[in-house]
């Protein structure tokens, strides 16, 4: 059992860095959100997904890799051979969910622009009643 400082200081280090990450996100996400009247600034289709799920690849990982490297060099007093193989199996763990974060995350913005669409488009707006004319001059 190790001593209630050091479980203490622990818990505490644990929970300061999923705070300052969520933290982190938060600010990330209030400076992308658009203010009353602006366009939205956000990448959309393809390259939009992939800079979004690349983000939070690379930020999960990151944070794992530190919770590891944090608990088995500082506490556990393992490190070498040990944390070289904690890394490659999160990365061959990050890079098998990858994939099928990546597809989860294109089947939920396909489906939400889905319904938005289906929203927008019972407005009376139409399609192109102002566009026709000018265009077969």
């Amino acid at each position: 059992m190790l001593p209630v400082p050091l479980n203490v200081t622990l818990m505490l280090t644990g929970y300061l860095l999923v705070m300052g990450y969520l933290a982190l996100g938060l600010l990330l996400l209030r400076r992308q959100r658009p203010g009353p009247g602006k366009a939205s600034g956000k990448r959309s289709g393809w390259a939009g997904l992939i800079r979004q799920v690349a983000g939070t690849f690379v930020g999960g990982y990151v944070l794992l890799m530190a919770v590891v490297v944090g608990y088995y060099h500082g506490v556990a007093g393992l490190g070498g051979r040990f944390l070289a193989s904690a890394f490659t199996g999160s990365a061959t763990m990050a890079g098998v969910a990858l994939p099928v974060f990546l597809t989860a995350s294109w089947l939920a913005e396909r489906r939400r622009r889905g319904r938005r669409g289906s929203t927008e488009d019972g407005d009376g707006s139409g399609g192109g009643s102002g566009s026709s004319g000018g265009e077969e001059r």
